[in-house]
């Protein structure tokens, strides 16, 4: 394993670790489908997804749990390839090994429950965003990094040219 390659696998298992930490105990407080006030624009709620982002696919009759299990699987293992072939690339590696912890984080949820934990409920003016979880919130700071990463990657090799 290239040098390196160890601190983002266990920064994916420490998100991973976080995320079934906290789905254990909601499981262990709540009710499928009850609600807990927080704040005025925040609850904790229990509710399956059996989807992708925003229920997408949920009522699709089943077969969707195989295609994101065997989706996120995929993923995972050519972001470790990623992680080996740019382990010393810190931005980049920190977004991919988010990723990698949230995508692995909801397919242990997939394996066990036949759907995703969530249960982070925000909301405003009577909408609420459809609930997520902690792997989900890795996610997606994996993928804001990674565009990050990306554009400004793209801008420095540019500049590097426009020097030669």
């Amino acid at each position: 394993m290239p040098k390196g390659v160890g601190r983002w696998l266990g920064l994916a298992g420490l998100v991973i670790g976080l995320d079934q930490i906290t789905k254990l105990a909601v499981l262990g407080a709540f009710t499928l489908g009850e609600s807990r006030e927080v704040a005025p624009f925040f609850n904790l709620v229990l509710v399956y997804n059996r989807g992708a982002a925003f229920s997408f696919l949920a009522d699709a009759g089943g077969w969707q749990k195989w295609f994101f299990l065997v989706l996120a699987l995929g993923i995972s293992a050519w972001i470790i390839g990623m992680l080996k072939r740019h382990a010393a690339d810190a931005l980049l590696c920190l977004a991919l090994s988010l990723i990698l912890g949230g995508a692995l984080g909801n397919v242990i949820d997939r394996v066990i429950y036949g759907a995703v934990v969530d249960f982070l409920d925000f909301h405003a003016a009577g909408w609420h965003w459809p609930a997520f979880n902690v792997a989900d919130s890795a996610i997606t700071v994996g993928a804001v990094l990674l565009v990050w990463e990306q554009l400004f990657s793209v801008r420095a090799k540019n500049a590097k040219e426009a020097q030669s």
